[in-house]
């Protein structure tokens, strides 16, 4: 290969798709919009920038030269996230990784918790302080199911209880989670909120409670599962904090992170 051949040559970060993961995503790509001027950048190229900015943790104009411009991925990025496109794909392939291991894509029992995660100086919305984790920014509430894939995450100011998120988080349940019969909580979630969800929906919740005397971290059951994808989400330097703005742009990256992580087990 020749010096300027090789120059031509596209770099490949870590974060990029492989071929087998593009494979899998492109046939579910929107169509391009009629009318208007054709596309020209790649959308492969264009999601291996969501994707970098992701796992890198940068700023969107402090894309590499070898992606797209950084308001064309952006565009993308903020189109998608108005049309639910994201969460419409994040649901799809979850339901091929269960089917891959043998579930049913309608599960049955999962996992709430809640993540509270610090905000940097920038203004937005939904941000509070937690004076007894004494963080100041936003909370995750997540519904995972019992293989730690995501079903629904909201995002709030970390001063909202979890009771309240959780109930902010039920309202949001879709066809997917028809079958739910059980999910597992902390003892966060105690009081009123039994007998709520036990008046509207057809699950129950099931408090798993820490021992009174245990000190130090133990391994409980069920509760683990949901604590694995927190760990999953922290992978990614995005989500270390929440850098975002808006807490619905916080959401969609969210759904992007257990995407990608979706993605890669498929293509594997």
């Amino acid at each position: 290969m020749s010096r300027k051949s090789h120059q031509n040559k596209p770099k490949r970060y870590p974060s990029d798709l492989s071929q087998g993961a593009w494979n899998l995503l492109k046939p579910l790509l929107p169509a391009a919009k009629s009318g208007g001027r054709p596309r020209e950048v790649s959308r492969r190229r264009v999601i291996n920038g969501k994707f970098y900015v992701l796992v890198t943790g940068c700023q969107w104009a402090a894309l590499p030269p070898h992606f797209p411009n950084w308001k064309t991925v952006y565009h993308y990025f903020w189109i998608w996230r108005k049309d639910k496109t994201w969460q419409r794909l994040h649901d799809t392939w979850r339901a091929w990784v269960r089917q891959k291991a043998g579930r049913h894509k309608h599960p049955t029992a999962g996992c709430v918790d809640s993540q509270s995660v610090k905000t940097t100086a920038l203004g937005g919305e939904a941000r509070g302080y937690d004076a007894g984790k004494q963080v100041r920014g936003r909370k995750r509430h997540v519904l995972v199911d019992t293989l730690g894939l995501l079903r629904v995450v909201v995002v709030t100011s970390v001063g909202v209880q979890d009771r309240d998120g959780a109930r902010l988080l039920f309202r949001r349940l879709t066809g997917a989670c028809k079958k739910l019969r059980c999910i597992w909580v902390d003892g966060g979630y105690r009081g009123t909120l039994l007998e709520w969800v036990a008046d509207r929906f057809q699950f129950a919740l099931q408090v798993v409670l820490r021992c009174d005397d245990q000190k130090g971290f133990k391994w409980l059951p069920r509760r683990w599962v949901v604590e694995r994808t927190f760990a999953w989400l922290n992978h990614n330097r995005r989500l270390s904090k929440d850098y975002e703005v808006l807490p619905e742009t916080a959401e969609t990256f969210v759904y992007l992170a257990m995407t990608r992580l979706m993605l890669r087990r498929l293509a594997a």
